[in-house]
């Protein structure tokens, strides 16, 4: 599945655009190379969003092409997520 739909199906973001911006700003990596919207992604895959404040790092469980809003949280498990100081972003 393709980055943005996979963080739009989840629910981490609420737009495939956004993904697709921040993909574009180089502010996600996948696996630790910077990822295109379109990279794809497979179960156990790294992602690492910097987005606002915040870095969020996930570990992708499953895919699906959709996902009741219960059911996006299971696809998916928080690593980190570390909140950024105004002043270093």
């Amino acid at each position: 599945m393709r980055l943005d739909k996979y963080l739009k199906t989840t629910r981490i973001l609420k737009r495939r655009e956004a993904a697709k911006e921040l993909a574009l700003q180089k502010r996600i990596l996948v696996n630790g190379r910077v990822a295109k919207p379109s990279t794809e992604i497979e179960v156990g895959d790294s992602i690492v969003l910097q987005f606002g404040f915040r870095i969020l790092e996930i570990k992708v469980l499953d895919i699906q092409k959709q996902a009741s809003k219960q059911n996006a949280q299971l696809l998916f498990e928080i690593v980190s997520e570390t909140k950024i100081e105004e002043e270093n972003a």
